[in-house]
């Protein structure tokens, strides 16, 4: 007699195993994030996402302990959806997993409501640490921007002057990162789902704050700063 197949199942978990859920746009990476999660018997896979919109209706109804949040998604950026998750539920538990500069953006996403902030690049055991140390109700960043944080929060004196990307809004540093990339205007109307006169007014306004005479200099600074880190235009 011909016994049926088991069910191959994954790793049992107990009944208060935390919900995770992801927004990734990359389906490489959001199945990675996933797979990741599945393996681990203290942690449960509520859902995925590959953009924002999505998201907010999925996390509604799943109602995870966890979000892994990208910035940079078509339509609705990350930071878009940290502000629209905050201004709905202030408990939820919010890791922002980027490719992007920690340095620059991690303090931006504090500021939005996120718990940590973690890059790409970093080892699959970090990020299970990183979802761990915030889901026991701490703060997670790497430990030079979280020794920077620190210091700036206990210190008594003034604060220290703003760098240039700082006067940018969320919206304006993507689409100045996108710019350095070597994108198009129409490629990042395209990639936010925005129109071309709201680029072009982004485009004016990242001139005027970073004081660059014309386009070619923003260009210029662009390039300089997604491929070097520097503010100063060549």
């Amino acid at each position: 007699m011909k016994m049926p197949k088991k069910k191959t199942l994954g790793p049992h978990r107990p009944p208060g195993a935390k919900k995770v859920f992801i927004v990734e746009d990359h389906p490489v990476f959001r199945e990675g994030l996933a797979n990741l999660v599945r393996e681990e018997t203290d942690l449960k896979l509520s859902g995925t996402a590959a953009d924002a919109f999505a998201a907010r209706r999925d996390i509604a109804r799943l109602k995870p302990d966890l979000v892994l949040v990208d910035i940079s998604m078509p339509g609705q950026s990350g930071l878009e959806l940290i502000k629209a998750i905050r201004a709905k539920d202030t408990k939820l538990k919010i890791l922002v997993v980027s490719m992007h500069d920690e340095a620059l953006y991690a303090n931006r996403v504090l500021r939005l409501g996120a718990d940590g902030y973690i890059m790409k690049k970093e080892e699959p055991s970090e990020i299970l640490n990183a979802i761990r140390d915030i889901l026991d109700g701490h703060i997670y960043l790497s430990e030079a921007v979280l020794a920077s944080t620190d210091k700036s929060a206990v210190s008594a004196q003034p604060p220290p002057k703003l760098r240039p990307l700082d006067l940018l809004t969320d919206t304006e540093l993507e689409i100045l990162e996108l710019l350095g990339m070597g994108k198009t205007d129409e490629e990042i109307t395209a990639q936010l789902h925005s129109s071309d006169s709201q680029v072009k007014a982004a485009r004016e306004a990242i001139k005027s704050k970073l004081k660059l005479r014309n386009d070619n200099t923003l260009i210029r600074f662009a390039v300089c700063w997604v491929e070097t880190g520097s503010t100063e235009p060549a």
